[in-house]
């Protein structure tokens, strides 16, 4: 799968990068984790700092169109992201597996 840069718009307020990104893939649309992931290691950040917002595939084409948002920590994605996008691109899961038992 390769991943390719379209645009990058900075964002200091919230402390990340709008990232629009193609991706041409060989068989199905990828799953969101392995985009997240594949985006991360281009953009040489950590995956829990990339947050993948859109992935549209046309009918019958190779071809994904993405939006991400790429944060400078895991930190400000979790305090700026809605849950339900975290959840989505399993960001925070390890660490709230980990308090759970903690606090039992």
């Amino acid at each position: 799968m390769d991943v390719d840069i379209i645009s990058e718009t900075e964002n200091p307020m919230l402390h990340r990068t709008d990232v629009t990104f193609e991706l041409v893939h060989e068989d199905a649309t990828p799953s969101r984790l392995q985009v997240r992931d594949s985006l991360a290691a281009k953009l040489n950040k950590d995956a829990d700092e990339v947050v993948i917002r859109t992935l549209d595939t046309k009918f019958g084409m190779r071809k994904t169109v993405g939006q991400a948002k790429v944060y400078d920590t895991a930190d400000y994605a979790r305090d700026v992201e809605q849950d339900h996008m975290l959840e989505r691109n399993k960001i925070g899961a390890e660490e709230d597996a980990e308090a759970e038992p903690e606090e039992a």
